[in-house]
């Protein structure tokens, strides 16, 4: 029994010793050097990834000069859309901004249904694009493309069948 305590009190005592060793070189690292005191704002490359929003979908979005290629986890626009009116939606900031041949996409894109992961994209494109050159920053939100689609899925409540469908009435 007292072996069992002294090799407790040994463990104690070598986690606070290490423990107190770790702090005081986090602190010494944590210090203020006097020149790295300005903060110096990171400015976006043209190889930076570009995040969309939709519901569920998240999609992030890296844009290159290049032949008009969209490549979505690794699979080609045709192959991961097969429906038109999704393949419109993802192509539309490039259309838009009239530059669907000067650049290839590169997208990763995960959650949510086909249609939120299309809009996902859509907002994508249009934030890189809409970085890269600022001039067709006009064309771009008159079309509504820069705004995110705020709207979730509400939440189910306890008592409900879903977020709000209440059981059936019962008079009697």
């Amino acid at each position: 029994m007292e072996k069992q305590n002294e090799r407790s009190d040994n463990r104690r005592s070598e986690t606070a010793a290490s423990l107190a060793e770790s702090m005081t070189k986090r602190k010494a690292s944590l210090k203020k050097t006097p020149e790295g005191n300005a903060q110096v704002r990171r400015t976006r490359k043209s190889t930076d990834q570009f995040v969309g929003r939709r519901k569920t979908s998240v999609a992030r979005v890296a844009l290159k000069p290049g032949s008009g290629k969209v490549t979505i986890n690794d699979r080609d626009i045709a192959e991961y859309f097969p429906r038109a009116d999704l393949r419109a939606t993802v192509l539309q900031p490039l259309i838009v901004s009239e530059r669907a041949s000067q650049f290839d996409v590169k997208v990763r894109v995960y959650g949510g249904g086909i249609n939120g992961q299309a809009q996902a994209i859509s907002l994508g494109i249009a934030r890189s694009i809409d970085q890269s050159d600022s001039s067709v920053h006009s064309k771009l939100k008159s079309a509504g493309l820069l705004k995110r689609d705020p709207r979730m899925v509400e939440r189910k409540k306890y008592g409900f069948h879903k977020a709000r469908r209440a059981t059936q009435f019962s008079k009697r």
